[in-house]
């Protein structure tokens, strides 16, 4: 199994998001966490609302600093992605065990006006799913690190929207 962190800014939604996709729907292939350069503090109330819709368990999502993850005792990353522009472009900690950096641009729901959220947080999740698939369709979990460097990178590319 390996282990992916997903980072953006606030860690309110999409990185949220991404994390429970990656670790409830890989078949045990990935152990995500999700982080921020800057967090809220909390998770935004769509993304716990959308997830549990589609039957997450949500008990343990929160909001929460990459500085958790460049800590001594954190667990060692294979890979880092980013889901916001802003995070991507940050100067990130060294992360323990050096791992391998991907940019998943999605744009972020929590900037929709009042009216379009849910919609939004729609969209992002549907957009992370479809790279989250893209991903479970490789043996990835066999791959040197410059194999999965290229690989997590390729699918960033060919299904980014922001």
């Amino acid at each position: 199994m390996l282990n992916f962190l997903v980072l953006c800014t606030g860690n309110s939604a999409r990185s949220i998001l991404l994390e429970h996709i990656l670790t409830h729907r890989s078949a045990r292939r990935i152990r995500a966490y999700s982080a921020g350069s800057h967090p809220t503090g909390r998770v935004h109330p769509q993304s716990i609302v959308l997830l549990q819709k589609l039957g997450y368990d949500t008990s343990t999502a929160r909001s929460k600093s990459w500085d958790e993850f460049a800590a001594p005792d954190a667990p060692k990353m294979d890979a880092v992605i980013t889901v916001c522009g802003s995070a991507a472009g940050e100067i990130c900690p060294v992360w323990p065990g050096a791992p391998v950096r991907a940019h998943w641009g999605v744009d972020d729901p929590a900037q929709a006006p009042e009216r379009d959220v849910s919609e939004a947080f729609q969209t992002a999740y549907i957009s992370l799913t479809t790279h989250a698939n893209a991903l479970f369709r490789f043996p990835f979990e066999t791959y040197d690190r410059d194999t999965l460097q290229m690989t997590l990178s390729r699918i960033g590319t060919e299904y980014n929207a922001e």
